[in-house]
């Protein structure tokens, strides 16, 4: 069906698919997007996924500022992952690219009946992953973006990015 990007997908029969690579901001806004073949593993789109960041990201901090008034423009900057990321490989990337890592460890269960793990409190910061999750659901309302009908990569890429910017648009509140 297309050209690059699309593989076999190891969930329907090995049918052609695609996997699109989403990074948002806290409130959903989508930043960053990158498409590749349905059994592409999660982690080696990371460096695709941050390389495709559409703004210019404000200088990471390596540590909280020493107090809320400072006139500096950096700021500590978090990632969230899922379980799916947590590769030696991952963490170096994101390191070099400052951020705060939070990925879910492979093997660990953190409901796991009443023996609740202990988990690392971090002031002010719930985990969020369901923000991509609910960002990819906003993306399929466009019935367009369902069934990939597109056979070139860029042409796909084109219109996932009309779709971003419409969402940016409807959740930005500028016109209501």
């Amino acid at each position: 069906m297309g050209e690059k990007s699309t593989g076999p997908n190891p969930t329907d029969r090995s049918k052609s698919g695609t996997k699109r690579s989403l990074l948002v901001e806290g409130q959903g806004i989508p930043i960053g997007i990158t498409v590749d073949g349905a059994n592409r593993h999660d982690m080696k789109m990371t460096k695709t996924t941050l390389q495709s960041i559409v703004v210019c990201r404000p200088p990471p901090s390596p540590s909280p500022p020493p107090s809320s008034s400072s006139t500096t423009n950096t700021q500590q900057q978090h990632i969230c992952l899922d379980k799916g990321y947590d590769y030696p490989e991952v963490y170096e990337l994101l390191e070099e690219y400052g951020y705060t890592i939070h990925v879910c460890k492979r093997g660990e269960d953190y409901n796991n009946g009443n023996k609740k793990k202990k988990r690392r409190r971090i002031p002010k910061y719930r985990a969020r992953r369901w923000v991509v999750e609910r960002t990819h659901s906003w993306m399929n309302r466009f019935r367009r973006l369902l069934i990939r009908w597109e056979k070139k990569e860029d042409n796909y890429i084109a219109i996932l990015h009309f779709v971003c910017a419409w969402i940016t648009y409807k959740r930005g509140g500028v016109f209501g």
